[in-house]
């Protein structure tokens, strides 16, 4: 339901009311906005604890005010934000930021055992990693040693935090916020990609400031993004793809032939507007804001991007166009910007530019024989390769996701599409003898699907679109494919120490490396995938593509 604006509410209504829906009243008088503030967490307790026992009359007085207060919400939070300097401090408390135990204790009972599972998986990776690796970037279990593969910043403990702080393990989150505190630092003179300190570090540090409250993750957000700032300063506004974190120095690899990486580009915007919200400094969203606002100039009429960009002209370089590696998240995040802005008119143009883009989608879609499995091609010009990357498996999540924002027929298509391409990307594990994915699959003629590279690194994205799925179709199916994963995931990746990727899906044979979107990502969303949907929900949280959680926060015009 459409959430109603402040305007609506004073329709009508005499103009004793209209003071009192007027944020001015309460600026004025900070008493009284604590009063209100009061009266919303008491309403919110109510609804929450007393509904088993409402009456069937009752119940429909609870969904009638249930579907106000997004709206009470929203407008708390802008009260909130025009309360900044009075001398008040209001601070929403989200009973969903904690898992409910009341919901959980009327869940399926299979649900709450295979969660437990997930949780007792994470507690083996973080663990080992706790004992093996302490404040370096990720675990090498079969050595039972660390490495720094990105320049020693925490990289696992800080993907980790907000998985930790969502599965309730507080003695582990309190250890890994210590480290934070004391120990994370940024001054280092190592060359960082932007786009993977950007998803991991800061997306990691905004996702447990949004859910614990604690500001030392804020801090060291913030120190970060200023750290990465010098990347956009470029004469188009297209960020360089590394930088040296402690001399801000900024440049593309040689293997991009001096381009910028599309998905590099266009996959900051969630984390750094965040930023921007948190922080009151607009000039994070500005450098983000403008890289869209640039492309979306030239925006081609079917709204597939090639993966080089370069970063002097702003042109399109000649390459390919793919919804895999270099691509994906673009596209992603062209959606999520306008759910994280709540949808409304100022980040209208971000759904454009993705509806627009999912046409260029359906054009790539070619399907097998003799068993029909939908998969998304490459292009290079004007020729299509049969060639999917099992990235490209976040498609049917998105797809999902953005299922809402059509009506009628236009919903129903997409939302088929989305459903095809997930039992595709399933197979993709299926078909092997490990059950678990390649990393890429080619589909010849006559025959389904073939594994190309066959290293299995503990990938998400199938896992993730499962989980989309189910949240919003409620259909079980989804979670039955995501727990046979899970298990061949435990057949075939834990080891004694941590979990390992896999160097051959046919084979068998292990690599030495717990990737830490492992604990980020696949494990998180195996565990939401068994949760209920009160757990981090879809309509008060947008997740980036590290699978943080961020606060949605609604975009106004000024």
């Amino acid at each position: 339901m459409a959430k109603k604006s402040w305007s609506s509410l004073s329709s009508g209504s005499g103009g004793g009311l209209r003071r009192y829906l007027n944020q001015q009243y309460y600026l004025k008088r900070p008493q009284r906005s604590a009063l209100l503030i009061v009266a919303f967490v008491f309403l919110t307790w109510w609804l929450v604890c007393d509904r088993p026992t409402l009456a069937g009359e009752q119940q429909a007085d609870v969904s009638r005010l249930n579907e106000e207060l997004p709206s009470l919400r929203n407008q708390l939070e802008d009260l909130r934000s025009d309360q900044t300097g009075s001398g008040v401090s209001i601070r929403i408390v989200n009973k969903t930021t904690k898992i409910n135990e009341k919901n959980i204790a009327q869940d399926d009972p299979l649900n709450i055992q295979r969660r437990q599972k997930v949780r007792e998986s994470m507690l083996h990776a973080w663990a080992s990693y706790e004992k093996y690796a302490w404040g370096q970037d990720e675990l090498q279990p079969q050595t039972k040693n660390g490495t720094d593969s990105f320049g020693g910043l925490g990289a696992t403990l800080v993907d980790s935090l907000d998985t930790l702080f969502i599965m309730g393990l507080d003695e582990q989150f309190q250890r890994a916020r210590e480290w934070v505190a004391n120990s994370l630092d940024f001054n280092k003179d190592y060359e960082a990609s932007v786009f993977e300190t950007t998803i991991r570090v800061l997306g990691g540090l905004l996702s447990a400031y949004d859910l614990s409250g604690d500001k030392v993750f804020l801090e060291k957000a913030r120190d970060i993004a200023d750290r990465l700032l010098p990347a956009w300063n470029t004469p188009s506004g297209i960020p360089y793809t590394l930088i040296n974190l402690a001399y801000g120095n900024a440049h593309n690899p040689h293997w991009t032939g001096g381009n910028s990486i599309l998905a590099d580009s266009g996959s900051e915007q969630l984390e750094f507007i965040a930023l921007s919200q948190r922080t009151r400094d607009p000039k994070y969203q500005e450098k983000v804001e403008d890289v869209i606002k640039g492309l979306h100039k030239t925006f081609p009429s079917d709204g597939l991007l090639p993966i080089y960009i370069n970063p002097h002209t702003g042109t399109k370089s000649y390459s390919s166009i793919t919804f895999g590696a270099l691509g994906d998240s673009f596209y992603e995040y062209l959606l999520k910007a306008w759910i994280q802005g709540n949808k409304t008119e100022p980040v209208k143009h971000y759904r454009e530019m993705w509806e627009t883009s999912m046409k260029g989608l359906q054009s790539l879609v070619r399907r097998t024989k003799p068993s029909s499995f939908a998969y998304i091609c490459e292009k290079t010009e004007n020729s299509l390769s049969d060639k999917m990357d099992e990235l490209a498996c976040f498609a049917p999540g998105m797809l999902a996701l953005g299922f809402f924002g059509y009506g009628g027929i236009e919903a129903e298509k997409y939302l088929s599409l989305a459903e095809e391409l997930a039992w595709t990307c399933y197979n993709f594990y299926q078909s092997t003898a490990t059950k678990l994915a390649g990393e890429n699959y080619f589909f010849y003629s006559g025959q389904d699907m073939t594994v190309g590279t066959s290293w299995n690194i503990l990938r998400p994205e199938t896992v993730e679109s499962l989980f989309y799925l189910w949240r919003i179709t409620g259909n079980n199916t989804y979670q039955e494919w995501g727990w046979n994963i899970f298990q061949a995931f435990e057949k075939n990746s834990r080891v004694e120490i941590g979990y390992v990727g896999l160097k051959d899906v046919n084979t068998g044979e292990r690599d030495n490396t717990m990737q830490s979107f492992f604990l980020a990502e696949t494990l998180k969303y195996l565990y939401l995938l068994f949760s209920p949907p009160s757990v981090i929900p879809l309509d008060e949280w947008v997740f980036n593509t590290e699978a943080h959680p961020l606060r949605i926060v609604t975009r106004h015009a000024h």
